[in-house]
């Protein structure tokens, strides 16, 4: 076996997991060595008793390793481990960093300028709202917009990102044979093509559960430069992200959110804790050492009509801006008068309304902004 395969194979062994296996590889040296080892040298490491270090010594009736490459080749991902130049750096000395990534698309070293946005699944119209307009602005300047493909704030975290034609990265809490949630796909579809990448530590069949969302969160955590926690309550699985965040040394920044309302007390209750309240992505940036592009500036991100006349205008927007109004118009009726298909129509108003020529109003109504 290859020392990648090995890894792969030590991956998929249940019970292990990333910190104990790091001990092991410390010890033995490389994946190859560990399975090599005898069973009173794998039981002297701390962590690995006689059961574990049974199902090490008996690993291929544990792990049906042909069979995962086969998938991995048929689906055309790739693994990555820390010794590949693209592994994130900001992983390599986290104590509990995968040992693998697999990847459906492809990642750029523009991806180092990374910033994550988490929320609640239940998001209401203004957390999806303020998570569009963020991630729009904060692609737009060149950052890699980081989430993890659940309902709800992840999805218009990636959504805005695409809109402004910038990079997304998906982190997965299950294998990328088992997508969730499955209406996504389309969405993953999308980010992997020339877009960013769809990632997973798991193996390709790994079902969704209780346990692989946290797992997940830590690497969504790691990866990035500044967390952004937009709209959850107060036991939520974002305020999860971003204790690993804090722990990691990381930025982390809260939208507030009205004080009466049961989907806003955990940013509220963030911020009154020590996260850094921001309303643009502006703000953030102040905070941040960077621009990851020199040619976008701050004053553009403050405020988006600052640079509304050299945003170019595509012939799918000045379609559906040509159905705008003073007066609010739905979206059923902006896709009747179009002729374009609803998907379109829907990407084409989020990028109008980033770019300050429309405003999306309740219930998927639009005016022309002023």
């Amino acid at each position: 076996m290859t020392n990648l395969e090995s890894l792969l194979a030590l991956n998929m062994l249940p019970k292990l997991g990333p910190v104990r296996i790091r001990r092991l590889l410390d010890r033995f040296g490389d994946a190859e060595g560990i399975f090599a080892a005898q069973e009173n040298h794998l039981v002297s490491i701390n962590g690995i008793g006689p059961e574990l270090a049974r199902i090490i010594r008996a690993w291929e009736d544990h792990v049906d390793l042909g069979g995962e490459l086969a998938a991995i080749k048929e689906r055309g991902l790739k693994v990555l481990s820390a010794e590949d130049d693209l592994w994130p750096q900001t992983l390599r000395h986290l104590p509990d960093a995968p040992l693998l990534l697999y990847l459906w698309g492809a990642l750029d070293h523009r991806d180092a300028h990374a910033i994550a946005m988490v929320g609640s699944r239940k998001a209401t119209h203004y957390g999806r709202g303020c998570t569009q307009k963020f991630s729009f602005q904060l692609a737009h300047a060149g950052f890699t917009i980081i989430s993890g493909l659940a309902r709800g704030i992840d999805t218009a975290a990636h959504e805005g990102a695409l809109a402004a034609v910038g990079r997304t990265i998906a982190v997965l809490g299950s294998g990328m044979g088992q997508l969730y949630p499955p209406e996504n796909m389309g969405l993953a579809e999308r980010i992997a093509d020339g877009h960013g990448a769809v990632v997973s530590e798991f193996p390709i069949n790994t079902r969704p559960g209780p346990q692989t969302f946290p797992q997940r969160n830590r690497i969504v955590a790691g990866w990035c430069e500044a967390l952004l926690v937009v709209e959850c309550p107060i036991r939520s699985g974002a305020l999860i992200t971003a204790n690993f965040a804090a722990e990691y040394g990381k930025h982390v920044f809260a939208i507030p959110g009205g004080i009466d309302r049961p989907s806003s007390e955990g940013c509220n209750e963030l911020i009154r804790t020590g996260g850094i309240l921001v309303t643009n992505g502006g703000q953030m940036l102040e905070e941040l050492s960077q621009l990851p592009l020199a040619s976008k500036t701050q004053a553009s991100l403050h405020d988006p009509a600052a640079d509304r006349d050299s945003l170019h205008l595509t012939e799918e927007e000045r379609t559906v801006l040509q159905e705008l109004t003073l007066d609010e118009r739905s979206i059923d009726q902006i896709i009747e008068r179009s002729g374009l298909p609803a998907s379109t129509v829907a990407a084409t108003l989020l990028r109008l309304e980033m770019k300050s020529f429309a405003k999306q109003l309740p219930g998927s109504y639009f005016v022309k902004s002023p």
